[in-house]
């Protein structure tokens, strides 16, 4: 598939602002006044990636994430597999963490990866709206592992 360089619709992405003063800094990455219900959070995982390290690309049937990328240097992939959203086959590429901190909204149907960029291990929040495999971790997890495919049309530059 040729992608279309752009944003994407149903991602919301919006600069950390870091409040700092003497003792370090603080930034609010989830506020019920600023999201739709449908996609609060109702859990949160804290990852570490290592330097060149690639997670993804996947996708969720039914997940929304919330990404707060904060620490490290990353590059976020996008690409908007959703045949009836107005941005489908848009692809967008973002460097996030230290030097961007972002939290980024990805709906489902909207497959993503990111990459390690920095010589350091980079830390990110994510605080999806559904729990992982279920209650009890007793369902199928929603997740479209394309990274197990090496015909997987999403390229990372």
């Amino acid at each position: 598939m040729n992608w279309q360089e752009g944003p994407i619709a149903g991602c919301i992405i919006r600069p950390l602002r870091r409040f700092e003063d003497s003792r370090g800094w603080l930034a609010e990455f989830f506020r019920q006044d600023e999201l739709d219900p449908t996609v609060y959070p109702v859990m949160g995982y804290l990852s570490l990636t290592h330097p060149g390290v690639t997670r993804g690309p996947h996708e969720h049937r039914k997940q929304t994430d919330l990404f707060v990328f904060f620490h490290g240097q990353l590059r976020l992939y996008l690409w908007d597999t959703r045949p009836d959203a107005p941005t489908y086959g848009y692809r967008q590429v973002l460097d996030v963490g230290e030097v961007n901190p972002v939290i980024v909204l990805v709906p489902p149907g909207v497959v993503h990866a990111y990459r390690n960029t920095g010589t350091e291990p980079a830390l990110l929040i994510n605080c999806p709206n559904q729990l992982y495999a279920g209650w009890g971790r007793k369902e199928a997890v929603d997740e479209i592992r394309h990274e197990n495919r090496p015909d997987h049309p999403f390229t990372m530059d």
